[in-house]
């Protein structure tokens, strides 16, 4: 794409225009621009009685297709090691925010946070993350 982009001339052109045509470049050859990073927006969890616990996770993000969408998110340790991670196997184009969940994830005992954030397929992870309070036993 980015040959598609030719300089302005420094003298003729001010830095407003060039952003002009590069903006109407970009946004002509079909790029998407305008869905950035997914963020997640609420989390609640919950213990079952076997110990393990479910997660049910808000995230936000402007799909615009199968090349980007948020595509997984992930419960951390406070040492950012992963503890579960749920796929989102599609795009949610129409349905934002959407909520999905995770079950069974094991956290040990002594970890009394666990840190929520999402991933999409542009931009990988950077979005708004969630840390939760686990409640004592």
């Amino acid at each position: 794409m980015l040959s598609i982009l030719k300089p302005c001339p420094s003298m003729l052109a001010t830095t407003a225009s060039c952003l002009l045509v590069a903006a109407s470049l970009l946004l002509s050859s079909g790029v998407s621009a305008h869905a950035g990073e997914a963020d997640v927006i609420q989390v609640r969890s919950t213990q079952a009685s076997d110990g393990t616990w479910r997660f049910d996770v808000t995230v936000r993000h402007a799909d615009d297709g199968w090349a980007h969408y948020a595509d997984s998110f992930e419960i951390l340790a406070p040492d950012k090691s992963v503890l579960g991670t749920r796929v989102l196997l599609h795009p949610h184009v129409t349905e934002q925010p959407f909520t999905r969940s995770i079950d069974g994830v094991v956290i040990p005992r002594d970890i009394r946070q666990v840190i929520v954030r999402a991933h999409d397929k542009v931009h990988g992870y950077g979005g708004e993350e969630q840390t939760v309070e686990l409640p004592l036993d």
